[in-house]
Parts: C-alpha cells; sequence; structure tokens
C-alpha cells in the first residue's frame, strides 16, 4: 500500500514546481533565517504545577555549550495552535482502537479552543490525511467514529510525512499528538529521518500510549515515543486505564498554556546544514525544564552563477 496523505501538496516533484514562486525557499533548511526560537516548559519537581512568574533575567540558553543573548521573550499563554492528531489503526492496536477513540476524542474536547486549528491523520501501512484543519472538533470526531483497524505500522513516515507536507511552513506553535503502541512495522523512513524533519518543521510532539491495554508491553515501541517526544519538547504518557488519562490530557493543555518563547540569533553564523545542540537553564533551585534539545542549520543557498 502506497503512503498516502491526500489534500496535501508534495515538496519535490513536478507539483513542487507549480506555485514555486510562493514557496520557494520556505523549507526551515534552506531559507536564510537569523533567528531562533524555542519553547520552554518549567514545572516544578515537588508539586508538578507549572511555574508561570519566571523573567527573561530568569533564562540562558546555550547553541553548542556557547551562552547566546536572548533578544525577545514571552510567555506563550492564549497563542493558538496547530495541532495534528495522528492515530494508529494498524492490526497491533485492533484490541485497543475503542480506547483510542476515546482517548482522541477526549483529547480534542479537552484541549481544543475556538481559536485553535486541528486535523486527523490515520496511520498503518500507510498514512491518510481524514480530516484537514479546522477549529471544530466535531468534524474530527465523526472521522475518529469511523475508524477501523488493519495492516502495518507506519508510524515515522507519518511523523515525517505530518511534519514535511502540513507543519513545515505553519507559523506559531505546532504540536503532534500521537497515539500509539509505538512499534513501526513498515514505514519507508527511517527514525532517523523522522527525527530530523520534526526538528526542521519545530514541532512539538506528545504521545498517548496504548501498551498498557494488552497483555504485552513493547519496550521497544515505549523507548521510541520516548525519545521522540523528549527532543522536540513534549511527553509521552503510557496510561492503564481511561480514568488516568484525563490527567494526561490535563496536562498536556496546561503545558501548552504556560510555555515561555524564547528567542535568540546564533553566534554561529555558519550555513552548513549542520545540527544544533540547545541547552535552557534557569535560574530557580528545584524545577525541571522541558524544551526542544535543537535544530538544524540552515544550508546556504548556491547561486545560480555558480
Amino acid at each position: 500500500m502506497a503512503i498516502l496523505l491526500p489534500l496535501c501538496l508534495s515538496l519535490t516533484g513536478v507539483e513542487a514546481q507549480e506555485g514555486a514562486d510562493e514557496r520557494e525557499g520556505q523549507a526551515p533548511f534552506r531559507v536564510e533565517v537569523d533567528a531562533v526560537n524555542v519553547l520552554a516548559a518549567v514545572h516544578d519537581n515537588e508539586t508538578r504545577e507549572f511555574v508561570t512568574d519566571l523573567t527573561k533575567e530568569d533564562f540562558q540558553i546555550y547553541e553548542d555549550g556557547v551562552l547566546q543573548t536572548i533578544t525577545n521573550f514571552t510567555q506563550q499563554t492564549d497563542l493558538p495552535l496547530t495541532i495534528a492528531l495522528c492515530m494508529d489503526t494498524s492490526s497491533s492496536v485492533r484490541l485497543k482502537l475503542d480506547f483510542e477513540k476515546e482517548a482522541a476524542t477526549d483529547f480534542l474536547y479537552a484541549v481544543m479552543r475556538p481559536s485553535d486549528r486541528a486535523m486527523l491523520v490515520e496511520f498503518d501501512t500507510g498514512v491518510t490525511l481524514l480530516h484537514d484543519f479546522t477549529s471544530n472538533p466535531n468534524d474530527l470526531v465523526r472521522e475518529i467514529n469511523l475508524l477501523k483497524a488493519g495492516g502495518g505500522t507506519s508510524l515515522y513516515d507519518a511523523v515525517y510525512l505530518v511534519a514535511e507536507q502540513k507543519m513545515l511552513n505553519e507559523p506559531g506553535r505546532k504540536t503532534v499528538v500521537i497515539l500509539s503502541d509505538g512499534a513501526d512495522l513498515t514505514s519507508k523512513h527511517s527514525f532517523e529521518e523522522m527525527l530530523r524533519m520534526a526538528y526542521q518543521a519545530e514541532i512539538t510532539v506528545y504521545a498517548i500510549s496504548t501498551t498498557r491495554f494488552g497483555a504485552d508491553i513493547d519496550h521497544e515501541g515505549d523507548n521510541a515515543l520516548k525519545q521522540l517526544t523528549e527532543v522536540t519538547g513534549g511527553t509521552a504518557f503510557f496510561p492503564y486505564s481511561t480514568d488516568r488519562l484525563a490527567s494526561a490530557f490535563q496536562e498536556v493543555d496546561q503545558e501548552l498554556r504556560s510555555q515561555y518563547n524564547l528567542t535568540y540569533v546564533p553566534t554561529n553564523k555558519d550555513r552548513d546544514g549542520t545540527f544544533r545542540e540547545i541547552k535552557v537553564k534557569v535560574n530557580r533551585d528545584g524545577v525541571r525544564l522541558r524544551h526542544r534539545k535543537g535544530y538544524f542549520a540552515p544550508e546556504r543557498l548556491s547561486s545560480a552563477n555558480e
């Protein structure tokens, strides 16, 4: 089964050349971008509540170990969210699909606000866009209720394609929420390729694992979800009952509404396409930070005369 993401524009091939004047140079790894934006969430280790009273002076940000100057600082509270909900409908989750449907529905109603936009993607052997961006969760819930399980698992392809085709040129805060056991069997893209594209699209990934709802726990799938979410600044949840979902959704919602946006202009001006590691520190004891772990530097555009 071919990978399918309908209603999307491919960024390669003949179709990409149509309207190229509008899209040329917009990909993060090609465009000449000076500023880097980093979303950071801070929560108290004891109470687990999010810390929302920090100032610009409380933060330090490092790129490859070099201290950077924060040029812009804002607290992201009510800015609109752009959400991609990716649901695993492979054979491996056949017995867990009802849980996925309930979890997805509860998530949309718990998190979405009128100013937010969300889309729905299912993945098995292929990847299918079931509904494009909408501000009405009811549109997505109707599609969720029609889902059936079958086929392989192309989790990496799903994240890669959503990041590349739907999130790459979206402005603002971009979030991907995955409902899956994390086991990938049929993707054409590797885990490393998926991570690179997630970095380039600057998405934050959250995952609700279904592994606790079966007889066997897929530790490899758990580890894949943990790594993907942690490096992009999100987190993975492993609920063992539907009752545990409420607290997970509440934490995701609070985090998305309690983030700090840190902007800096890198001191390293090389446009070499290499990975740059980001480390954020805060002047407060007893807290934990969550943020994306880096980005890929832009590449120097080749001259037509070269």
